[in-house]
């Protein structure tokens, strides 16, 4: 893959970055509770797969409409790549430095939310009571557990990138 693309990416990347890290400030300083909504999780997701093919198809026009799977998939994966882990880090830093007090609340709000779900699906009571114990003991802010978050996350948006650059492949019939 040509520089220009890997630079491309990693500014997309970074875009995303910015944009990801700014949702968690904004919600932190808003209202803590916006970062347990499901619907801000699902619109975050689609905005970074959003971001990958953003950044593949840019890639693809920059080969005047061709690129190989390889270089598809690469455009895609370092973009949200570099916006996932460096969203993580500021949730870090943030979590774990800044304002642990805030993590603290939004265990609190998870575990709410978990409980009044697992009710609503009519699970037993000992199991929302292990559930809400399991929860309790965990720090999902501590860096041990970003890390194993992040993996899950990039293990994901790499399938996702797979199908992205199989469907935006295309051969120069010309370079054979």
């Amino acid at each position: 893959m040509e520089q220009s693309l890997k630079s491309m990416a990693a500014t997309y990347g970074i875009y995303l970055a910015i944009l990801l890290s700014s949702v968690t400030i904004i919600a932190y300083v808003i209202n803590l509770e916006l970062l347990t909504s499901m619907w801000v999780g699902i619109i975050l997701f689609i905005i970074i797969i959003g971001f990958g093919i953003f950044s593949t198809a840019k890639a693809k026009r920059s080969q005047n409409g061709f690129i190989s799977f390889k270089d598809a998939f690469t455009a895609y994966f370092a973009t949200v790549v570099v916006g996932v882990i460096i969203s993580a880090i500021v949730s870090i830093i943030l979590f774990n430095y800044i304002d642990p007090d805030a993590a603290e609340a939004l265990k609190l709000q998870v575990i709410e939310n978990s409980t009044k779900m697992m009710k609503s699906f009519g699970a037993p009571q000992e199991a929302i009571d292990q559930a809400v114990a399991d929860m309790q003991d965990q720090n999902q802010f501590e860096i041990g557990n970003q890390i194993k978050s992040l993996a899950f996350q990039i293990i994901f948006y790499c399938v996702v990138g797979l199908i992205v650059a199989l469907a935006m492949k295309k051969t120069d019939p010309e370079a054979n």
